[in-house]
């Protein structure tokens, strides 16, 4: 009986799981997002956003189901390069590309083991994730002195502060604006680098989306070639039935 149950129970915890997703997808967000399009075939936004997260996001959040090799590999990155210039743990180029802060300190610090990010576009949508990053703004009231336009009452620090630069809120017009000279960034620079960072994001969500795409062509073509053999077949077979 427990061997039966099993199978079942998995399946279960795979529905709520997926009904969990729905119900976040479609949670009403009051913060005006701008449109994010995705474009897994602009190699240097994807070499550029795995650049930025080693750097900026990795040191809390963790890839653990992505692998630096395949990553280097899909992105047209030589392994040797990608080994020098985005892993900074002593882990190998075959390794995943987990974090090594503990958890137990990152919940101490921040309330809260800072999340696995892998599946993070995949769950939210990377226009979430790209309105996330743009949205920052000095809160003196929050414990890390920010807060966040699209997830109110943030516990992440705005780790990209140097390059953004000082952005604050104005409750009456509910506007954002940046203090000028505060970054190391302009505002289109930053805006293409959260692009990338949101891109590469989209990309670890599912790497093999392009190839899983092209042999989907591959198959209906080969359907529809299939289906016209086959109704020329039946036709041959059934023209002298009457």
């Amino acid at each position: 009986m427990k061997a039966f149950f099993r199978p079942i129970a998995f399946l279960a915890s795979l529905a709520m799981l997926g009904a969990a997703s729905v119900s976040w997808s479609a949670a009403k967000n009051d913060w005006p997002m701008e449109a994010f399009e995705p474009d897994l075939t602009d190699l240097p936004s994807l070499q550029n956003g795995f650049k930025l997260y080693a750097n900026h996001c990795l040191g809390c959040h963790g890839l653990q189901y992505q692998r630096y090799g395949r990553t280097a590999d899909d992105l047209g990155i030589p392994r040797e390069l990608a080994l020098e210039s985005v892993v900074f743990t002593g882990q190998k180029i075959g390794e995943l590309m987990t974090t090594s802060m503990d958890p137990e300190q990152a919940k101490a610090w921040f309330g809260a083991t800072p999340p696995d990010l892998t599946l993070e576009a995949r769950l939210r949508s990377p226009e979430w994730i790209y309105n996330y990053l743009k949205t920052f703004y000095v809160d003196e009231s929050r414990p890390l002195g920010v807060n966040n336009g699209v997830y109110p009452n943030v516990g992440m620090p705005n780790v990209l502060l140097p390059l953004q630069g000082v952005q604050r809120y104005d409750a009456e017009t509910k506007q954002l604006s940046l203090d000028p000279g505060t970054g190391s960034l302009t505002a289109e620079e930053f805006d293409q680098a959260i692009y990338d960072l949101s891109n590469f994001l989209y990309y670890v969500g599912e790497p093999s989306r392009l190839q899983r795409q092209r042999l989907g062509i591959y198959v209906l073509l080969f359907l529809v070639i299939l289906g016209t053999f086959t109704y020329l077949l039946n036709r041959e077979f059934w023209k002298d039935v009457h």
